[in-house]
């Protein structure tokens, strides 16, 4: 008898759970079918352009060689973890700001900004020649090496064009699919020159992943110019 009834407990327990657990799945279905579609597709398709121009234009830069430097020295996770928190934060400025000057400004001014920066930029990047690191850095703890690479990419990147471009960029898209583009591809150069360090970068043609860097921000200054003359001229 005893064993009837607490498999029956069991059983109204579980039921309870499944009940639970039903009405949480109706919650979060609903939660996606009144999120609009159209945000999370500004948000990817700003995050997969940032990623693509940032990657390209920061494989061999002054940051990655920096890291490269450190891990040869040291223990590769809180290099990794230093420059990663480092271009999280300097992200965030950068879209915040952007965020702000799009508040502010009207489209036409934004975009034709944008725009010349670009310009800017993919003559930069086009006219840009492979760099090597010259830093020699002494031994240091976990925790030391850490704030190390945190304070040097700080310094380093911040202002830099990589900043000012991901606050264009922010400015013209969605400011969360900027940050989440621009830190992961500043994330994956990072790890990459950690880990694969000067011989990956041998490998890689550097000079051509510039150009291609360069080539990319003229194709969206051309954009950001027609959006300026759109915002402009009403059309």
């Amino acid at each position: 008898m005893d064993t009837l009834q607490t498999d029956i407990e069991s059983f109204a327990a579980s039921l309870q759970l499944t009940d639970k657990a039903c009405e949480a799945f109706d919650k979060l279905t609903l939660f996606f079918a009144t999120f609009p579609l159209s945000d999370i597709q500004t948000i990817l398709t700003s995050a997969a352009t940032s990623f693509a121009l940032i990657l390209a234009a920061e494989m061999g830069d002054k940051s990655q060689l920096v890291c490269m430097a450190l891990a040869s020295r040291h223990r590769h996770t809180p290099v990794v973890l230093g420059a990663l928190a480092a271009f999280a934060l300097l992200n965030a400025l950068a879209v915040s700001f952007g965020k702000a000057i799009a508040d502010w400004l009207p489209g036409y001014v934004i975009a034709g900004t944008v725009a010349l920066m670009f310009i800017v930029f993919g003559i930069q990047a086009l006219r840009t020649e492979a760099e090597e690191p010259h830093e020699e850095f002494k031994e240091k703890s976990g925790h030391g090496i850490f704030l190390t690479t945190f304070l040097l990419i700080t310094i380093a990147e911040f202002g830099d064009k990589t900043q000012l471009a991901v606050v264009a960029l922010s400015s013209t898209g969605s400011p969360a699919g900027v940050w989440l583009g621009s830190t992961l591809a500043l994330g994956v150069t990072s790890a990459l020159g950690v880990m694969a360090g000067r011989k990956l970068l041998q490998k890689i043609p550097l000079e051509l992943l510039h150009k291609i860097g360069g080539i990319l921000f003229l194709m969206l200054s051309s954009v950001a110019i027609v959006k300026a003359y759109r915002d402009y001229f009403g059309a």
